[in-house]
C-alpha cells in the first residue's frame, strides 16, 4: 500500500472509558487513518467523503439516519462483540453498507463468565468475601451455607455457540443439563454434554435449579424471562444472564428476588449498564452484579479487533466480508 492513502475509518474514540484500546493503535494505524467522532464533527465537510468505514467498539460510535446520510462512501460497519442490537440492519442495507460482528472469538470466554457466574452465586463467593474482610467478623458462620453445583440441573436457554460451550463445562461439574433453543442441537451434539433438549420453556424453568440465558435480544426474546417464568421456577433456583440485559424483566426479577419467589441472580448484563446508583437490585444480597465482561481478556478482544480490520478490509475490497451479519 506505499504511496496509496489509508482509508478512512471512523472511530468513537482513542483510549479513555469507551475508546479504540492504545495498545491496538499500532495495527490499526497500520491498515488505516482513523478518524475520531471529535475530528470528525469538526471537519464533516473535509471527511464527510472520505470516511469508508466505521469501527464500533463498546456500541460506540452511535450510527443513526443523520450520521448515514452525511457519509456517502461509507462501504462497512465492523461492530466489536457478537450482539447487534444497537445496530439498524435494515437501515444500513437501505444505504447499501455491509455489516460485521465478531461471534466466534466470544464464545469461550463468556461461556468461562457464565460458569464462574454460576459457581459465584451457588457458592456465595461475594457475600463470603465481604464477610472475611469485614472488620466486624468476629466468627465465621457454621450454618453460613451454600448450594451444591455437582448433580445439579442447569437449564440453558440458547444453545448457540455460547450456550453449547456452557453445557461442556457444566457436564464436567457433573451437572443434568436441559436445554431450549430455537432449533434442537443434532442427536450427537447433545449425548456429548448429556443435553437433553426442552421444546417448552416452561418444562425447562420448572425442573431447572440453575437458569442461564445464553440468548440473543430480538423482538421474541425481549423480556422473555417476566413474572410469569420467574414464578414457574423452582424457589431455590438461581437465574444467571450473560446476554442481554433486556431478556430478563428487570422490575419483575426485582420483586422475585425481595419476595424469595428466586433464591438468588447472576448477571453480567443489566439494562441500563451501568444501573443508576439507587436501582433496587444493587442493594439486594442475593444478587451478583458484574460490568458486562464475558469477553473482557486481553487476548479475545486483541482477536475481536484483528478480525474487524479484516472485515474492514474485505468490504473496502469488494470482498466477500467476513462474519458478515445479514439484515
Amino acid at each position: 500500500m506505499e504511496g496509496q492513502e489509508l482509508p478512512y475509518v471512523l472511530v468513537d474514540s482513542i483510549g479513555g472509558r469507551l475508546g479504540v484500546y492504545e495498545d491496538h493503535l499500532g495495527f490499526l494505524k497500520k491498515r488505516f487513518h482513523l478518524i475520531t467522532m471529535k475530528e470528525y464533527l469538526e471537519n464533516k465537510t473535509f471527511l464527510s467523503k472520505k470516511i469508508r468505514a466505521i469501527y464500533i467498539w463498546y456500541h460506540k460510535p452511535v450510527i443513526n439516519e443523520e450520521l448515514l446520510q452525511n457519509l456517502p462512501n461509507l462501504k462497512v460497519v465492523a461492530s466489536a462483540g457478537v450482539g447487534i442490537d444497537h445496530l439498524d440492519l435494515k437501515l444500513l442495507s437501505s444505504y447499501g453498507v455491509k455489516v460485521s460482528n465478531t461471534p466466534f472469538i466470544v464464545s469461550t470466554d463468556t461461556a468461562d463468565m457464565g460458569m464462574a457466574l454460576l459457581l459465584a452465586s451457588s457458592r456465595r463467593l461475594v457475600e463470603g468475601h465481604e464477610m472475611a474482610v469485614s472488620p466486624d467478623t468476629e466468627y465465621f458462620p457454621a450454618d453460613w451455607l451454600g448450594v451444591e453445583v455437582s448433580g445439579a440441573t442447569l437449564g440453558i436457554l440458547g444453545m448457540g455457540k455460547i450456550g453449547y460451550k456452557v453445557a461442556e463445562r457444566a457436564k464436567a461439574f457433573e451437572m443434568k443439563i436441559l436445554y431450549h433453543n430455537r432449533n434442537q442441537r443434532k442427536k450427537e451434539e447433545e449425548s456429548a454434554v448429556g443435553a437433553v433438549y426442552c421444546k417448552k420453556i416452561d418444562d425447562l424453568l420448572q425442573q431447572s435449579d440453575f437458569v442461564l440465558l445464553a440468548l440473543t435480544l430480538t423482538p421474541q426474546t425481549h423480556k422473555l424471562i417476566g413474572k410469569r417464568e420467574l414464578e414457574l421456577m423452582k424457589p431455590t433456583a438461581i437465574l444467571i444472564n450473560i446476554s442481554r440485559g433486556l431478556v430478563v424483566d428487570q422490575d419483575a426479577l426485582v420483586e422475585a428476588l425481595q419476595n424469595k419467589v428466586i433464591k438468588a441472580a447472576a448477571l453480567d448484563v443489566t439494562y441500563p449498564e451501568p444501573l443508576p446508583r439507587d436501582h433496587p437490585l444493587l442493594k439486594l444480597k442475593n444478587v451478583i452484579i458484574t460490568p458486562h465482561i464475558g469477553s473482557a481478556t486481553k487476548k479475545t478482544r486483541w482477536i475481536m479487533m484483528e478480525e474487524m480490520a479484516e472485515s474492514i478490509e474485505a468490504g473496502l475490497a469488494g470482498l466477500p466480508i467476513p462474519r458478515e451479519v445479514l439484515p
